[in-house]
C-alpha cells in the first residue's frame, strides 16, 4: 500500500494477509471503512437538511471522521515515528485542523474521499500480488526418479541435484536438467518463448516447466525445485514487485516537500503572531492555513482522473492496473518487444517451398499432409492448413526427435529434420531457409528427397505499421527474444527494428530491461510467463492479454486484451493525455493552496469561505479529470482486412 494510506508499502503484510488478498472490491478493507463512512456522512446532511438537533449532526459526521480516518490516520502516526511523510500526513494535519475550527463535516469529507483513493489503490496492488501464484501451476506435483533401478514418485521439493528423472509423453519436466537417454521436441515456450518445439536429445539442456512431447526421457538434475528456472523467475518478479510497491505516487512526491513547509509556516504564524498580536487570532490563523493548505483537490483530483481514463481504455481493449500505471504510461520513452506471441501471431506458417527430383510443390505438400494428418506435433497444423484436401497414409509411426515415417498407395513416405533425412541437392535451400529464421523439414518418398518445408512464426499484418508508428511518435524500439540470431535478424528486419537482442534467457531478459531502463523510461510488451521477469523489471510491463498466460497478465502493469498490436500506440497516446490531464489538475490544486494560503494568513478569508474554495476547486478537478475518459476507438481500415479487431476487456478495470 502506498504512502497516500500513510504506509507506503513499508508495513509488512504477514503471511495471513498474502493468503487474504481481496478479490473484489467489497473484500478491501478500506472501501467498506469508506462506505459506512459514506453513510454517515449522508445522514449527517439528511439529518441537516430535515432540520435535526446540532448534537445529532454532530455525532453523525463525527462517526463518518472516525471510520473514515481509521483508513490512514494510524498508519500515518506510525509513519511519522519513523520520520516518514506524504499525503496522508497532511490530510491527517488538515483534519484535526478543521475538527478544532468546529467543522467536523469537512474533515469528514476529507477522511471519505481519501479512504476511497486508498482501497482504489490496495485492490490494484492485490490483483498484481495474486498473480504471481500462477506460476505454481508449471510445476507438476510429481516426479519419477530411478533410483537403485526402481521408479519412484517423489514431489519436486524432494528431488536431488544427480537424481535420474524419468519424464514420458506429455509430462511436464519438474526441474531443471540435462538429458541423458531419449529424443523428443520440447515445447519450452514458458521458459524461451519459443514457438516451435525444439528438437532434443542426450545432452540437451531442459528447464523446469517445459512439457515432453513424443519421447521418454531420462533427465539427470541438475538443480534443486528451490533453484530451477521458474524459482529464479518467481525470486525476480517478487523482488521487482516489492520494489514497485515502495515507490512514491505523483502525489506523494508532491507532498515531500508540501508537507513540512507547510507545516512549519503554520507553525510560525501561530507563534510569531502570537508574539506580535492576540494569541487567539493567530492560532486560528494558523489552523485555517491548516485547513487552506489541506490537498483536497490533489487528494480527489487523481483517482477521478486514473478511474475516468482507466474505463475508457478498457473499452479499448486495454486493462491499466491503477494510477502509477497509468502514469509510467504515459510517460516512457522506450519500448522493447517480444517477438513470439507479440511480434508475430504465434501461429506457425508454411512460408516456402523447394522440390526436387522432378517433384512441384503441390505434390511436396501433399506428401507432407498425408504424414503430418496423423501427428499432434505443432509444424502439422501449419502444412495441413496449406493444403485443399488431405489423403492420410497409413501404417504411421513417430520416430522421437526426429520425423515421420508411413506408407500410402505403395509408396514409403518420411517427413522429418535435416540430419535424420539427408538434404542432397537442397542443402544450400535448407541452410537459406533456417538462415532465414524458418524451421525446416525435409520430405521424402520411395527413398529420395523430393522437397523441403519453411515453417515460420510470422509477423502480425500490423506489426511493422505498428513499430513505424511508434518511431514516428518518438519511442525508441527494441526487441527482445529467446529465438536464434537468424530468426530474430531476419524478422526484425521485415518488422523495421534495429535494436536486436536474441537467445536470451528470462532473467537475460530482465537485466538487459534494467540496462535499458537506466537510458530511458522503457516498457516492456510480451505474452508469456518466460516475459514475466522482464515484464516486472521494467519501468511498465504489457501483456499481450489475449494470447498470454495468466501470469503475464497479471504480472504486467498492462494488458492488451485483443490480438491487434496497433493497440499499442494508442494506448500510449491515450495515456499521454490521461496525463497531461492529471498534471494539469495537480497544477491547479497547488495553484489553490498556493493562492488561499497568504488569503488565509492576513484574515481575508475565513474558515467558511477556505472550505467553499476548496469545493469549488474540486468540482473543477472533478469535471477536468472525466475529460480523461474521452477517446476514440480503434479505427479498423478496409485496407487491411487481416488486423484482428480486438475484442473488449472482459474484466473491468481497478485502480
Amino acid at each position: 500500500m502506498s504512502d497516500a494510506c500513510g504506509c507506503e508499502g513499508d508495513e509488512p503484510r504477514g503471511e495471513e494477509a498474502e493468503e487474504h488478498e481481496p478479490e473484489r472490491l467489497w473484500e478491501v478493507s478500506e472501501l467498506r471503512f469508506a462506505a459506512v463512512s459514506g453513510v454517515f456522512l449522508l445522514a449527517a446532511l439528511i439529518a441537516g437538511w430535515a432540520g435535526a438537533t446540532r448534537p445529532v449532526e454532530l455525532t453523525l459526521e463525527a462517526l463518518a471522521l472516525l471510520i473514515g480516518a481509521w483508513t490512514f490516520v494510524p498508519s500515518t502516526v506510525r509513519r511519522l515515528a519513523k520520520g516518514k511523510i506524504g499525503v496522508g500526513t497532511l490530510m491527517t494535519i488538515a483534519a484535526v485542523g478543521a475538527v478544532l475550527l468546529g467543522e467536523v463535516g469537512e474533515a469528514a469529507m476529507l477522511a471519505f474521499l481519501f479512504s476511497i483513493s486508498e482501497g482504489l489503490e490496495e485492490y490494484s496492488l492485490a490483483r498484481t500480488r495474486r498473480g504471481l501464484r500462477a506460476l505454481l501451476s508449471l510445476v507438476p506435483d510429481q516426479a519419477t526418479v530411478l533410483r537403485d533401478g526402481d521408479e519412484i514418485v517423489v514431489a519436486p521439493a524432494e528431488l536431488r541435484v544427480g537424481d535420474l528423472m524419468l519424464v514420458k509423453p506429455g509430462e511436464r519436466v519438474a526441474t531443471d536438467g540435462v538429458i541423458r537417454e531419449g529424443r523428443t521436441a520440447l515445447d519450452v515456450s514458458a521458459i524461451t518463448g519459443e514457438s516451435v518445439p525444439v528438437e532434443a536429445g542426450p545432452g540437451s539442456e531442459v528447464f523446469a516447466g517445459s512439457i515432453n512431447g513424443t519421447g521418454v526421457l531420462t533427465i539427470e538434475v541438475t538443480t534443486t525445485a528451490e533453484d530451477n528456472s521458474l524459482a529464479r523467475i518467481v525470486k525476480i518478479v517478487e523482488a521487482e514487485q516489492s520494489r514497485k510497491g515502495a515507490s512514491q505516487r505523483l502525489a506523494d512526491r508532491i507532498a515531500k516537500p508540501l508537507v513540512p513547509g507547510v507545516m512549519i509556516a503554520a507553525a510560525l504564524i501561530a507563534v510569531v503572531g502570537s508574539l506580535l498580536g492576540d494569541p487567539l487570532v493567530w492560532i486560528e490563523r494558523a489552523l485555517v492555513v491548516l485547513v487552506a493548505a489541506s490537498p483536497c483537490a490533489l487528494a480527489i483530483s487523481v483517482p477521478v482522473t486514473v478511474v475516468a481514463a482507466i474505463g475508457a481504455a478498457s473499452k479499448l481493449g486495454v486493462l491499466v492496473k491503477g494510477g502509477a500505471a497509468l502514469e509510467a504510461l504515459g510517460a516512457v520513452r522506450g519500448v522493447a518487444l517480444d517477438k513470439t506471441g507479440t511480434l508475430t501471431a504465434n501461429r506457425p506458417a508454411v512460408i516456402e517451398v523447394a522440390t526436387a527430383g522432378g517433384a512441384d510443390r503441390e505434390q511436396v505438400l501433399d506428401v507432407a499432409a498425408a504424414l503430418e494428418a496423423r501427428s499432434e506435433h505443432p509444424l502439422a497444423r501449419a502444412i495441413l492448413a496449406a493444403v485443399q484436401q488431405v489423403r492420410p497414409a497409413s501404417e504411421v509411426e513417430a520416430v522421437t526427435g526426429a520425423g515421420l515415417v508411413g506408407r500410402r498407395d505403395g509408396h514409403a513416405l518420411r517427413l522429418g529434420r535435416p540430419g535424420w533425412l539427408e538434404a542432397g541437392v537442397l542443402a544450400a535451400d535448407v541452410r537459406r531457409m533456417q538462415e532465414a529464421g524458418a524451421t525446416a523439414v525435409l520430405v521424402e518418398e520411395n527413398g529420395r528427397v523430393i522437397g523441403a518445408i519453411a515453417v515460420r512464426d510470422e509477423l502480425r499484418p500490423e506489426a511493422a505499421e505498428v513499430v513505424a508508428q511508434l518511431r514516428r511518435d518518438g519511442y525508441h524500439v527494441a526487441m527482445l527474444t529467446g529465438d536464434n540470431h537468424a530468426t530474430a535478424a531476419a524478422l526484425a528486419k521485415d518488422v523495421g527494428i534495429d535494436a536486436v537482442h536474441a537467445e536470451l534467457r528470462p532473467e537475460d531478459k530482465a537485466a538487459l530491461i534494467r540496462q535499458l531502463g537506466e537510458q530511458r523510461s522503457t516498457a516492456m510488451v510480451g505474452d508469456g510467463v518466460n516475459d514475466a521477469p522482464a515484464l516486472a523489471t521494467a519501468d511498465l510491463g504489457i501483456a499481450m492479454g489475449a494470447m498470454g498466460t495468466d501470469v503475464a497478465i497479471e504480472t504486467a502493469d498492462v494488458a492488451l486484451m485483443g490480438e491487434d498490436l496497433r493497440h499499442l500506440p494508442q494506448a500510449f497516446t491515450h495515456a499521454r493525455r490521461a496525463r497531461s490531464i492529471m498534471l494539469q489538475n495537480v497544477g491547479l490544486s497547488l495553484a489553490i493552496v498556493v493562492g488561499l494560503m497568504p488569503l488565509a494568513l492576513f484574515g481575508v478569508l475565513g474558515l467558511a469561505a477556505v472550505v467553499l474554495v476548496h469545493e469549488l476547486a474540486e468540482v473543477v478537478v472533478i469535471a477536468n479529470g472525466v475529460r480523461a475518459g474521452r477517446t476514440k476507438p480503434l479505427a479498423i481500415t478496409a485496407a487491411d482486412p487481416q488486423a484482428a479487431v480486438a475484442r473488449p476487456a472482459s474484466v473491468a478495470a481497478s485502480s
